[in-house]
């Protein structure tokens, strides 16, 4: 055959390394992951303004001639669902009617106040979730970890630096251990970590009811279950001056996100810790301990849990009592599952959180609006948050069923 009759070289189409496939496959999951948590939040917000509507004494005084006039029931819906979230947005973002620039940013800085331990504490449930724990204990680790953070804050006496650096390893020492004695029992024993940490939540919980009855806890001429102030060397420092709460702490929070996000996607223990949440039999057989990782990551998520709490002895509270972690460890729960278990999507969950309980007390005071219909709105996140998933295992399991039978 001559050299003008032979066929053409074909072109081959070099398939794209493997790497580019998994970063590209990446990029669509964390895609389709913020288009679910955005669509979430927005679903949420829709029928919480619905609520809020249909609960309102002109909705309802206009729906009673509905039928003769129905434009006046959907202009009466809609102002009271705009006015309680605009006031919402007042009281968590900007006050247009505030005293100068920093009364205007005020809220805002209410909102990173309040969202600096949901932050914190949210990272410690994530970090657990990608190592397929349920970390329900957070509030316990904040307990155990503002108690010891408040004894070091009001028995020592140190340097400036020194008491606050001292202070926070307290609080992070505190979560560790609670946390950690999770993973150890998990990893022994095979008991469920869901069942450990309740039972450790109330442990914590009386806990720190008993020894605000002690002398050496207790404040001294005060009858109340209420520690003594710690020193103000253990305060975190305001971090825009004196007229607004904002502390270091927030700080503290955005540099923990930042070292979460970087175990978990630079680092050897990171890539073992998600091995084990991803197939702990396949990650066994690699070589990676899985009783380790157990072990690993609940005294990690529980170090986290503990600095929330050390937030809230060294940036807000300054006290200790039995309320001091509030709810924050079960709101944590909710801002891991918005965020997706990953660190900034926790960031800004936490940040959305803390708006939400920041300007739900504006929203009240403002419109009348029941402040408990913010935590309608959080639970109805929560709901579509967890909805996809749960209808993709229901139709698996369905599709099982029918090849089986």
């Amino acid at each position: 055959m001559s050299a003008s009759t032979a066929p053409a070289p074909t072109e081959q189409v070099s398939a794209p390394p493997p790497t580019e496939l998994a970063a590209d496959g990446q990029r669509r999951t964390l895609l389709g992951s913020t288009v679910q948590s955005v669509l979430a939040v927005v679903t949420a917000l829709l029928l919480g303004g619905l609520l809020v509507a249909v609960t309102d004494e002109k909705v309802r005084h206009t729906a009673g001639y509905f039928f003769a006039r129905p434009g006046d029931t959907f202009a009466a819906m809609w102002r009271a669902a705009s006015s309680a979230y605009v006031a919402m947005f007042h009281g968590a973002v900007y006050n247009p009617s505030g005293a100068g620039l920093s009364g205007k940013l005020y809220p805002l800085t209410e909102t990173l106040t309040v969202a600096t331990p949901l932050i914190l504490a949210g990272l410690g449930v994530a970090l657990a979730f990608r190592a397929g724990l349920f970390n329900i204990g957070a509030q316990g680790q904040i307990l155990v970890g503002a108690t010891l953070a408040a004894w070091v804050g009001f028995s020592w006496h140190l340097p400036a630096g020194v008491h606050l650096l001292a202070v926070l390893a307290a609080g992070a020492l505190g979560g560790a251990v609670w946390g950690g004695i999770v993973g150890l029992l998990k990893a022994r024993t095979g008991a469920h970590e869901v069942i450990l940490t309740i039972m450790l939540n109330y442990v914590a919980l009386n806990l720190v009811a008993w020894l605000l009855t002690l002398p050496g806890f207790q404040r001294e001429g005060s009858s109340n279950p209420i520690s003594p102030a710690v020193d103000e060397n253990a305060m975190f420092p305001k971090l825009l001056g004196e007229h607004f709460r904002l502390h270091w702490g927030f700080v503290v929070a955005v540099l923990a996100t930042v070292a979460v996000a970087w175990l978990l996607n630079r680092s050897t223990v990171g890539f073992e810790l998600r091995a084990v949440g991803a197939n702990p039999r396949a990650a066994r057989t690699a070589g990676i301990s899985v009783t380790r990782g157990f072990v690993v990551v609940m005294l990690l998520a529980g170090m986290l849990a503990g600095l929330a709490g050390t937030a809230q002895i060294s940036g807000t509270e300054h006290s200790l009592t039995s309320g001091v972690a509030a709810s924050f460890g079960f709101d944590a729960i909710t801002v891991a599952l918005l965020g997706r278990s990953t660190p900034w999507g926790t960031f800004f969950a936490g940040i959305l959180y803390g708006a939400f309980r920041a300007g739900g007390v504006t929203m009240q005071s403002m419109t009348g609006t029941n402040i408990d219909i913010v935590l309608v709105v959080q639970s109805l996140i929560v709901l579509f948050v967890a909805l996809p998933p749960l209808l993709t295992l229901a139709t698996r399991r369905r599709r099982i069923q029918e090849v089986a039978a």
